[in-house]
């Protein structure tokens, strides 16, 4: 016998083979249980306390996940599948993660039967291709511009929110918020950048009904000068600059050495020109409102309010850009280059309000504006926050219908129309695939059941009534009502989905159960290499009298 060879170091911990599969689905699974009850209408809200000691009380699966701290890297990878749906449609964050358990869990048996996974992944990528081709099936389209079909969709997305107990009122605000941004890229697309152009602004107080969404925009800021500036303009002419209105000091230090007594007199009467210069060419164009992203002097403010005019200063860019989207101005560098077509005419309203003890400009009542503003009040920062992150999913839903605006039925239906269809496809695949891709079939069925468990109906029963009605993939609306339980019709219960929900939902669940499948050796415990030298702790220095000038004696 020869002794045995080390390979890796001791410190090194290495699992592999069916260990290692059974660790990482074990561990998916406890991530699809934590946010199992958070599915659908009745679901329960979880309260996460975060390191710095605040709360955040939400049920939406993706800001759940973001929260969790996880020591297991196949739990980790599952998080990313969450996050990954919020970038990609904003919506099914915790579908894509329960049905991706699933998945794991259905793959469990076939590995303690010494499949390979490489089979099993082969099985399940081809059962994703059919289930995309059921539901291009099953999808039916919309007209965009139906606005009450809209809102029966995207309130089936609230519907499983917090905020679902409101009604029509987030549905109303998404709707209005994402038709007011889209911009039509021709060949009937639309594009809508919802992080660009759609701010939404939180105020404490008041109560949800008081939220809206501004033809214009609104930003928590003042005008300089508060007395003597209008606070009120109907139809402003707005200039918007990204240049200071203060004198230019010099890019890095400049001494000027004055001979005579005299000059220091010139040198200040140089920078009021200037100064007055500036204001002037801005002046020309007979603006009332002026807003900068930079500081604004009291000289030029001295000169600005004298001509009647308001100004607002530092103001962020984003919020400027969103003002030029807004009221169609153009943001000037410098101010002799102003034009009068730079100037912004097409809001209707300027005004300063003061909300709770805070004052906002808004600037309203624009025409045919690109851009707007969502005010959010309500009693508490986390009944915000919450209200914040449904308002993003609805938001998202609102601009996968306008980008895509085809439908698929909620409630279930369409993973249980696609079970249905890929279990009679089963039968007629060879070989040992067979067996993984009918497993694939009946994961499917995990959506509806967690549905049915969140409802409290009995669950074996309310799955067997749903099979019998989608054996031969006949019935395909039909699912579960969410609030009662109920087996019913989709389509009369205006409970949808977006397609392209849908369809990434299924993509990135099966995708990544495959890429969990296919690892099969975890080796942890790596170091990283040090470079050579820094191992050593320094030597402490022993001052000389040298050093003694030197500046680091005595911090400060």
């Amino acid at each position: 016998m020869h002794s045995p060879v080390l390979v890796l170091k001791d410190s090194l911990k290495r699992e592999s083979g069916s260990k290692v599969h059974h660790a990482n689905i074990q561990a998916s699974k406890a991530v699809a249980d934590i946010i199992r009850t958070t599915l659908g209408p009745r679901s329960m809200l979880k309260m996460l306390l975060d390191a710095s000691g605040g709360i955040v009380v939400t049920n939406d699966g993706n800001a759940i996940l973001r929260e969790l701290d996880l020591a297991h890297p196949a739990a980790k990878s599952m998080i990313e599948l969450s996050r990954t749906q919020d970038e990609e449609v904003g919506d099914g964050t915790t579908s894509v993660i329960v049905l991706a358990g699933e998945m794991l869990h259905v793959a469990e048996a076939f590995i303690v039967k010494n499949y390979h996974p490489t089979v099993i992944c082969r099985a399940y990528n081809k059962a994703l291709e059919d289930a995309i081709s059921v539901l291009d099936k099953i999808a039916m389209s919309i007209d965009v511009n139906d606005r009450a079909t809209l809102l029966g969709l995207v309130k089936s997305c609230i519907g499983t929110k917090f905020t679902g107990q409101f009604g029509d009122l987030i549905a109303d605000l998404a709707i209005d918020a994402t038709s007011i941004v889209g911009v039509d890229l021709g060949q009937g697309l639309r594009e809508v950048d919802i992080k660009k152009y759609i701010k939404v602004e939180k105020v404490p107080g008041g109560q949800l009904e008081d939220s809206g969404v501004l033809k214009g925009v609104m930003f928590n800021k003042d005008v300089v000068a508060p007395g003597k500036m209008r606070r009120k303009i109907v139809n402003p002419r707005i200039i918007l600059l990204d240049s200071p209105l203060e004198y230019k000091k010099g890019e890095n230090q400049t001494n000027a050495e004055l001979v005579r007594e005299e000059d220091w007199a010139v040198l200040l009467k140089m920078e009021e020109e200037y100064i007055e210069n500036l204001c002037m060419q801005i002046l020309k164009f007979k603006p009332d409102l002026v807003i900068t992203e930079k500081g604004l002097s009291d000289l030029a403010c001295h000169y600005l309010s004298k001509a009647g005019v308001s100004a607002i200063r530092r103001l962020r860019k984003t919020d400027n850009n969103r003002i030029a989207k807004a009221c169609g101005a153009t943001i000037v560098n410098r101010p002799d280059e102003l034009q009068e077509s730079d100037v912004g005419t097409g809001a209707g309203l300027f005004e300063v309000k003061k909300i709770g003890d805070e004052f906002f400009a808004f600037i309203v009542d624009c025409k045919d504006p690109k851009a707007c503003t969502v005010l959010l009040r309500g009693a508490s920062k986390d009944l915000l926050n919450e209200v914040e992150r449904n308002l993003q999913d609805a938001m998202s839903v609102a601009r996968n219908i306008i980008k895509n605006p085809k439908l698929v039925p909620g409630g279930g239906a369409t993973e249980l129309t696609v079970s249905a269809m890929l279990k009679q496809k089963s039968s007629s695949i060879e070989g040992i695939e067979k067996w993984p891709y009918e497993a694939a079939a009946i994961a499917f069925e995990a959506i509806p059941r967690t549905l049915a468990q969140n409802c409290g109906v009995n669950v074996i029963r309310t799955m067997t009534a749903l099979q019998g009605k989608h054996a031969n993939g006949e019935n395909a609306w039909v699912g579960i009502d969410g609030n009662t339980g109920a087996i019913a019709d989709m389509k009369e219960r205006k409970i949808w989905d977006a397609y392209n929900v849908k369809a990434q939902t299924f993509k990135t669940a099966i995708e990544a159960a495959c890429m969990l499948l296919r690892i099969d050796d975890i080796v942890s415990g790596i170091k990283k290499k040090q470079p050579p030298g820094a191992g050593q702790a320094p030597k402490p220095q022993v001052e000389t009298e040298a050093d003694a000038d030197g500046e680091q004696i005595l911090p400060d």
